[in-house]
């Protein structure tokens, strides 16, 4: 089974990832980011990445899917910088598999 990627957030953050062959979908309010979130998932999405701005407005849709194998939502910096979210995130789950923090 072939799985997707897919990116959303601002304009400004996301654009690049077209580059790449992503799905790019803006979405600045919370409505559109837990739509997209709930649509890419069921449209075998198997990563999406969120920028740390717009995982603030869906972030009980986000918290649904972390016990999911598919998709995976990774949290990232967008153009504004980061605010540590998506750092926290994968320092929380590499501490988890391993029992310590090893990064």
């Amino acid at each position: 089974m072939v799985h997707k990627i897919g990116v959303i957030g601002d304009r400004d953050s996301v654009m690049p990832f077209k580059l790449f062959g992503f799905e790019v979908v803006y979405a600045v309010s919370s409505n559109q980011v837990r739509e997209t979130i709930e649509s890419m998932a069921k449209n075998n999405f198997g990563v999406i990445f969120v920028t740390e701005d717009a995982s603030e407005l869906a972030a009980e849709t986000i918290q649904r899917y972390k016990s999911e194998v598919t998709p995976a939502i990774i949290l990232i910096p967008s153009h504004n910088g980061t605010k540590g979210i998506g750092l926290k995130e994968i320092q929380d789950n590499v501490e988890r598999a391993v029992g310590q923090n090893i990064l």
